[in-house]
């Protein structure tokens, strides 16, 4: 029976942390995002996101981010500082070709910073990346 479900590979969705100039705070924040590089839109996206390290762990949080279109991105959230010394966890579900897909994305304890930052797809910026 096991060998009859489907699961679908999740491919041209990644998540990016970006470090950017906030005009409301007037600072540099890290604000993370979701791209989706596909050629189709996907639907009913839904991002859990938690920090958690060999001590502590963070609250669970979940954002509603709805439709996203084809080669486009959104705002996940605000990254604090304090959170980049954790591994930082984004679980992904969504609707496309009427299948249901979900992926989990880590970025580790420390890997968020710039001298990881590299060209990102669609958002045309730097930021540290996902797949």
């Amino acid at each position: 029976m096991k060998k009859d479900i489907e699961i679908p590979v999740v491919k041209g969705v990644y998540i990016a942390v970006v470090k950017e100039w906030d005009e409301e705070l007037l600072g540099q924040n890290w604000n993370s995002y979701i791209i989706n590089d596909q050629d189709i839109a996907i639907e009913m996206v839904l991002v859990v996101t938690k920090g958690y390290d060999d001590d502590r762990k963070t609250s669970v949080l979940r954002h509603g981010i709805g439709k996203i279109e084809a080669k486009s991105y959104a705002k996940i959230e605000m990254l604090q500082e304090e959170l980049l010394v954790m591994n930082n966890e984004f679980v992904v579900t969504f609707f496309a070709d009427s299948k249901l897909f979900d992926k989990k994305y880590l970025f580790k304890k420390n890997t968020i910073n710039e001298n990881a930052f590299r060209d990102l797809p669609v958002m045309e910026q730097r930021g540290v990346l996902v797949k």
